[in-house]
């Protein structure tokens, strides 16, 4: 089925549910639930969800891919490669993987999954990040990935931990700080290696801290403690030192100064080990029709603004970061909870948590909330959403908290994983990406006479 919009745009779509006819502001995608047709055996071909993103001269396409054909770890990660290799077969132009996150049960079975995923892509590994953070279904694995077409982008991989992207003006970095277990340092000492380490890293690429848009903070034991200090306040205290050396307030992209600190969007999130493992996005450009925007929550205080009770150092990153490039706006969404103001709220409730997230995230991505901060041609819903990221808690409440999210956002492309949050009375946090248009002058849609 094919869906054309007013504005030309088009969607390849066998999910006939996804509502994309009718709204000339939105970046028409697709959220293509099943594989047919090709050569693959049926075993082969894991539950996936992708989106198809028409950005003008380019075309990214994220894949949620959880195996479901049972097996061994190592069939699993097979029929995972296999369904990527399938969605990206689909597609009308040749692609690329950039970045991918492999959310495993076990650390163990990283090797494995780091040696099939090898042999897939050959010299074209993306940045790949291993999580341990068991998928809720059960599975071995699940894996997130992005492509992007190569007829319109040049994509470099330069080594495991960096890979960039350049189009139409645009370049992007994406920058890994490694997976650190290290043996006898303190949960201080190995955040503050690890943000030292993407900037290396960054610096190989000729950027700099100051051009990061996104960080991905996967800390082991999140919220236990360490000589009385919870893992995630000394994570928090290492980066707020280690941002004291980065001005944001003069990026080299232009800023939309909205009266608030310009940090990187980020999450920061449990993992069943005691590692670190960091990435980061970075942009770079020279065109002058591209723009930052650091966005707030009106129902929530500024993670930089908590009170000392939360952290020594108060968490250093923004809601949302918004690019705007063109006519076109994304929107990377931090790690979101059930937090109003800077409290809890719904403590021991997974629906009403999971409500409460999802409406921090709607009021945080509308169109309100950027024209009060500065933008008013701009803002997203839910379906602008390209992709989800759900971390539960505690196993059991992942079937209730899939209801609601199925609810309230749809069927978007999603991974649902078993995670501390950064609390210990909290029970799921949910990060996204969205991508929407600006809208035109009322004035320009009107027919003149």
């Amino acid at each position: 089925m094919i869906l054309s919009s007013p504005d030309g745009f088009v969607a390849h779509s066998l999910a006939p549910d996804r509502r994309l006819l009718g709204n000339r502001n939105r970046v028409m995608r697709s959220h293509d639930a099943e594989v047919t047709g090709l050569e693959f055996p049926p075993h082969l071909i894991g539950e996936q969800h992708h989106t198809v993103i028409d950005l003008g001269k380019v075309k990214r396409v994220a894949m949620m891919v959880t195996p479901e054909g049972g097996g061994s770890f190592r069939d699993e990660a097979w029929e995972a490669a296999s369904t990527i290799r399938a969605i990206l077969r689909q597609q009308s132009e040749p692609m690329a993987v950039t970045m991918q996150t492999v959310f495993v049960r076990d650390r163990a079975d990283v090797p494995v999954a780091k040696q099939i995923l090898e042999a897939c892509y050959g010299g074209q590994m993306p940045l790949t990040l291993f999580v341990v953070q068991p998928p809720c279904e059960g599975r071995g694995l699940a894996i997130e990935a992005w492509a992007v077409n190569t007829n319109a982008a040049e994509v470099e991989y330069h080594s495991e931990d960096l890979v960039t992207v350049s189009y139409d003006g645009l370049r992007w970095i994406y920058a890994s700080g490694g997976s650190l277990h290290l043996e006898g340092r303190t949960p201080y000492e190995q955040s503050a290696e690890a943000f030292s380490s993407m900037r290396r890293v960054l610096a190989r690429s000729g950027a700099g801290f100051q051009d990061v848009v996104r960080t991905w903070l996967y800390q082991g034991c999140i919220t236990e403690e360490v000589d009385g200090v919870e893992r995630y306040r000394e994570l928090n205290r290492a980066r707020t030192d280690f941002f004291a050396g980065i001005d944001f307030e003069h990026r080299p992209v232009k800023l939309a100064h909205n009266g608030h600190a310009i940090y990187p969007a980020s999450t920061g999130i449990g993992t069943l080990c005691h590692g670190l493992v960091t990435a980061c996005m970075a942009l770079q450009t020279d065109r002058e029709d591209v723009q930052l925007m650091a966005l707030e929550n009106p129902l929530q205080t500024s993670a930089f603004d908590y009170p000392k009770e939360y952290s020594l150092k108060s968490p250093k990153f923004a809601r949302a970061m918004a690019v705007r490039a063109g006519e076109y706006v994304t929107t990377w969404i931090s790690g979101t909870a059930s937090i109003v103001n800077s409290e809890t709220v719904h403590r021991g409730d997974i629906v009403k948590q999971t409500e409460q997230t999802l409406t921090n995230i709607e009021k945080l991505i509308a169109p309100e909330n950027f024209a009060r901060q500065g933008w008013a041609d701009a803002g997203a819903t839910f379906e602008d959403l390209a992709r989800l990221h759900v971390y539960v808690k505690r196993p059991e409440d992942y079937e209730a908290c899939r209801a609601v999210c199925e609810r309230r956002v749809g069927h978007v492309p999603s991974i649902y994983a078993v995670a501390d949050v950064c609390r210990s009375d909290l029970l799921v946090e949910i990060e996204g990406v969205a991508f929407s248009r600006v809208r035109k002058p009322q004035s320009q849609l009107q027919t003149t006479r």
